[in-house]
């Protein structure tokens, strides 16, 4: 065998983790940078939802450190969490050391704020990736550290200084293979009426998943609904409701349920977005509320309706009455919601992201 075979010529570090949309831009960019010839290396938490979608992905090599919560608000974990900070931070100083990696690339989440400080202690450049319309704290930290900072919004970039450049989010390249009979055949529906698709991610939206339960005898007359109600939350009373169909969630199956949409109901997580304007589809936003959340997808919703591209329902307006009458609404005005959608210069920030990474890389 080979030197070069036995020792790939280039070494990535990969971190992110806490959400799935701290993970799934790496999903998107792991094929690409194997196929750039990169070893890639990955260093998340130990129990973190970044451990299950990354670990099993052949050719990635997962590592576990410490990370702690940077919280805004008072908690007794803010007593501990500094010091799991600072121990994460000397486990990854100690991998850098270990890999010798040429370049590391950060999603955000708390688990990257040691990871980027070991990187800079090294010596390693660092890239990172912020997708909401403003920057989040654990990025705030790693920005002061890292050469190059990613954005998905023009605001976001400005907000973070010349090292700042908007690229647009890497997206999932199979949401655009979704067949609309496919997903039609997976929800029982004929295509007669539209289809409003209504997701909350893998845990699901509980207050929106209980009020759309309440409308959908006035909905189902005038749409089928399929709705992805996250892990344990399925109604078995609504079973076999006609032009209604119920699922935890999909995976293989999604990019069908996408295809099927003529609308969509989804909270407002940056990386969903990009995909729903990528695939262009007229959507009603939910976003968490402000004490849910540090209020980034009140930002982004609002953004995206300022633009044209989406209509909103802040929580705390939700009722039975109110989200009927905005899904009416969302029908209605549907086709003037996909004339923006057609116009919009949606990115798939991959390409652009690998630049830079590529552009970090060279000038070490």
């Amino acid at each position: 065998m080979t030197k070069a075979a036995t020792h790939p010529s280039r070494l990535i570090v990969l971190t992110g983790g806490g959400t799935a949309g701290h993970v799934t831009p790496h999903v998107s960019l792991i094929p690409k940078l194997k196929a750039n010839g990169y070893d890639i290396h990955y260093i998340g938490t130990q129990s973190g939802i970044e451990r299950g979608m990354i670990a099993t992905i052949p050719g990635v090599v997962y590592h576990a450190v410490q990370s702690g919560k940077l919280r805004r608000y008072f908690s007794i974990q803010n007593f501990t969490d500094p010091f799991r900070v600072i121990w994460g931070a000397f486990q990854s100083i100690r991998l850098m050391r270990k890999l010798r990696p040429d370049v590391c690339f950060s999603k955000g989440g708390f688990v990257s704020v040691p990871v980027v400080f070991g990187a800079w202690l090294c010596h390693v450049p660092a890239v990172c990736h912020e997708s909401d319309l403003t920057p989040g704290l654990a990025n705030r930290i790693c920005a002061r550290f890292a050469r190059r900072v990613a954005t998905t919004f023009p605001e976001c970039a400005e907000a973070l200084g010349p090292k700042a450049v908007m690229t647009g989010t890497p997206l999932r390249p199979e949401i655009f293979t979704g067949s609309r009979a496919s997903g039609l055949a997976l929800a029982g529906f004929t295509g007669a009426k539209p289809v409003l698709l209504m997701t909350g991610g893998s845990l699901g939206a509980q207050s929106i998943n209980q009020c759309l339960r309440k409308i959908l005898p006035s909905l189902l007359p005038h749409m089928d609904v399929l709705h992805l109600c996250g892990k344990g939350n399925l109604d078995p009373s609504l079973e076999n409701t006609p032009g209604y169909c119920q699922k935890e969630f999909l995976l293989a199956e999604l990019p069908d349920a996408l295809a099927a949409a003529d609308i969509v109901l989804s909270r407002a997580g940056s990386n969903t977005l990009c995909e729903l304007v990528a695939l262009q589809k007229p959507m009603l936003l939910i976003p968490y509320p402000k004490g849910a959340s540090r209020g980034d997808q009140i930002q982004n919703a609002w953004s995206y309706e300022r633009q044209g591209l989406a209509q909103v329902l802040p929580q705390e307006n939700m009722t039975p009455s109110s989200l009927q009458e905005a899904l009416m609404h969302l029908l209605k005005t549907k086709d003037s919601l996909l004339a923006a959608l057609r116009e919009y210069p949606a990115r798939d920030g991959t390409q652009a992201v690998l630049v830079l990474i590529e552009e970090v890389q060279k000038k070490r």
